[in-house]
């Protein structure tokens, strides 16, 4: 009896494993690839990377980007231009299921500084989708509460 019971607790065991989530559906799984991604895209401007973090049928919700990472690589060539390497200023960053969201303090290269709110949606270990939202930062606001 004890060698079945052992027998049935082991099968449960292997069976409950089997099921559990791999690393890649974690949160902080996501959000480490979020930030990896952006520190290496956007603050070292390195391109070589893309293919590593967004699927070739990445979706984009910015107006301005074409769907998938071909055409994210293109628009970014544009956008470093003259671009120096940045360290990324991440202020806020939180995950659910399978979204991750990430508010940025921006510093354009005029001077201005930006808040910048992305969300991506992960799939299979890597971005899938994004959406974005941008904000210059006023020189004068109407209260008293900080951007970032």
């Amino acid at each position: 009896m004890k060698k079945n019971t052992f027998l049935l607790m082991l099968l449960v065991g292997f069976a409950a494993n089997s099921f559990a989530k791999s690393p890649k559906d974690s949160l902080a799984y996501n959000k480490k690839l979020v930030l990896d991604f952006y520190q290496k895209v956007f603050g070292d401007k390195d391109l070589s990377v893309v293919d590593q973090y967004l699927l070739p049928t990445y979706i984009q919700h910015n107006p301005h980007v074409a769907d998938g990472a071909l055409a994210f690589k293109n628009a970014a060539k544009e956008w470093f231009v003259n671009a120096p390497k940045t360290k990324i200023d991440v202020q806020h960053i939180a995950a659910e299921g399978n979204l991750v969201f990430i508010h940025l303090k921006n510093k354009l290269p005029y001077g201005k500084l930006q808040s910048v709110i992305d969300i991506f949606r992960i799939e299979n270990g890597k971005i899938a989708e994004h959406w974005d939202v941008h904000e210059l930062v006023p020189e004068k606001s109407a209260n008293n509460h900080p951007m970032f």
